[in-house]
C-alpha cells in the first residue's frame, strides 16, 4: 500500500503572493497535523469551523485534527461526504451549508478542507458562498492536491455536463502540506500526483523535467523540495492571470482538455484524475508535434516519464472514444465556440494556440 517517504526534520513556509492584497502561507513539512492548533491560532481569529472531509480520509485524520483543534480552543464540527467525484455537486454543497447553519457557524467562522482535490474544490466552494465568503484552510492529503489543486483559488462543483462548470475564485488563507499523510497513500494514488508535476515541468521548467527523470522515491527531502518547486511554478502563473482572463493561467490546462473528457467518458470511475491527465498530456504532445513543432523525441521522453510512474499513455482497446469527443463540447476552456488549446514547442515552454481544430483533437484521441 505505502511507499517510502521518510521523516524530514524541518518544515518550510512558503508565502504565495497572487496580488498585493492576497498572501497565503503554505507550510510544507512533517508532523504538521500534530501542531495544527498552533498554526491556526497564528492566522485565524475565529474559533468556530467546519472540517469537510470524505469517507476515505475522515476516518484516518479527522479525529486527530478535531482533538488538536479543540485543545487549542477551537470549536470544530465535522462534515463527511462520500469519497467520489460524484459528490462534487451543487446539491452536496448546499447540504454541507445546511449542516453548517444548523451547527451555528456564522460569517466569522472558517472552513477546513481535509482531503484530495475533490474535497479541496467543494470545501473551497462552500467557503466562497457561505455568508458570501469565509476563510478557507486547505489540508491536502494527496500529492496531486499538494502540488496543484490546493494552490490558485479555483473552487467548484460539477454538473451533469462537465467538471467545475460552477465555481468561484476563493483563495485559501492557509495551506498545510503534511508529508506524513502521503505515507498512507496507495502507490496508484501517489503516482497520479506526478501527472501534474510532469505537466508543470513541460509548461514551465525543463530543468525540473530532467530532475524527475532521475527521481528516487526514497528521497524524502527531495520530495519536499519538489512540492515547494511546483507550488512556486503554479503560484507564479496564477499571479499573472488570477481569473484566467489573459491566457497566462490557461497554460495550466495543458493536457486537461482531453483529460477531463476522458474522465467524463469513463464516468469518473475508470481513471483517477492524474491518470486521465496523463492520457491528455500524451494527446496534447501529439497535437504539439503538428501545431507547435515539438520534436518527436521530446514527446517520447514525456511518454517514457509518465510510464515510469505507472501512468497510462494508451487507452484501453474498447474504451468509448466517441464519448470522449462528445464530452469535449462541454469543456469550459472552449469560449465562443473557439478552442483554447495549450501546446508546447519544447519541454519547459507552452502557449495557447488558436490553430488547433476539433479534427486535430479527434485524431490525437484516435492515436491514444
Amino acid at each position: 500500500m505505502g511507499h517510502p517517504v521518510g521523516r524530514p526534520r524541518l518544515f518550510f513556509s512558503i508565502v504565495v503572493e497572487i496580488r498585493a492584497a492576497y498572501r497565503c502561507p503554505v507550510l510544507v513539512g512533517s508532523n504538521l497535523l500534530e501542531q495544527i492548533g498552533r498554526h491556526m491560532r497564528k492566522r485565524l481569529s475565529s474559533k468556530t469551523c467546519a472540517i469537510i472531509s470524505d469517507t476515505n480520509v475522515g476516518p484516518r485524520f479527522a479525529d486527530r485534527i478535531t482533538r488538536r483543534l479543540t485543545s487549542a480552543g477551537f470549536k470544530p464540527m465535522l462534515v463527511t461526504i462520500p469519497a467520489s467525484e460524484k459528490s462534487k455537486t451543487l446539491k452536496q454543497a448546499g447540504a454541507i451549508c445546511e449542516q453548517m447553519i444548523a451547527a451555528g457557524l456564522d460569517r466569522q467562522s472558517f472552513v477546513i478542507g481535509l482531503g484530495g482535490g475533490v474535497i479541496g474544490d467543494i470545501s473551497g466552494f462552500v467557503a466562497a458562498i457561505y455568508h458570501r465568503g469565509i476563510p478557507h484552510v486547505q489540508i491536502p492529503t494527496t500529492l496531486l492536491a499538494m502540488v496543484d489543486s490546493s494552490i490558485g483559488g479555483k473552487t467548484g462543483v460539477n454538473t451533469t455536463d462537465g467538471k467545475n462548470l460552477l465555481g468561484a475564485v476563493h483563495h485559501p488563507s492557509l495551506v498545510i502540506d503534511d508529508m506524513d499523510v502521503l505515507k498512507t497513500l496507495p502507490r496508484r494514488e501517489f503516482n497520479q500526483g506526478f501527472a501534474e508535476v510532469i505537466k508543470h515541468a513541460i509548461i514551465a521548467d525543463a530543468k525540473m523535467f530532467k530532475g524527475i527523470q532521475l527521481w528516487q522515491a526514497s528521497e524524502a527531502l527531495a520530495l519536499q523540495s519538489l512540492i515547494r518547486r511546483n507550488i512556486r511554478i503554479k503560484a507564479k502563473i496564477v499571479a499573472k492571470d488570477e481569473h484566467d482572463r489573459t491566457g497566462e493561467r490557461a497554460l495550466l490546462n495543458f493536457g486537461h482538455t482531453v483529460g477531463h473528457a476522458i474522465e467524463r467518458a469513463g464516468n469518473y470511475r475508470r481513471f483517477l484524475h492524474g491518470e486521465a491527465l496523463s492520457l491528455g498530456i500524451v494527446a496534447a504532445c501529439e497535437i504539439s508535434i503538428r501545431k507547435a513543432g515539438l520534436l518527436p523525441r521530446q514527446r517520447d521522453a514525456v511518454v517514457d516519464l509518465l510510464q515510469r510512474f505507472k501512468l497510462p499513455t494508451k487507452l484501453p482497446l474498447h474504451f468509448p472514444r466517441n464519448k470522449i469527443v462528445s464530452a469535449l463540447k462541454f469543456d469550459k476552456k472552449f469560449e465562443g465556440g473557439k478552442i483554447r488549446f495549450v501546446v508546447t514547442r519544447k519541454i519547459g515552454a507552452a502557449h495557447v494556440s488558436p490553430n488547433v481544430t476539433m479534427k486535430d483533437i479527434r485524431e490525437s484521441i484516435d492515436q491514444l
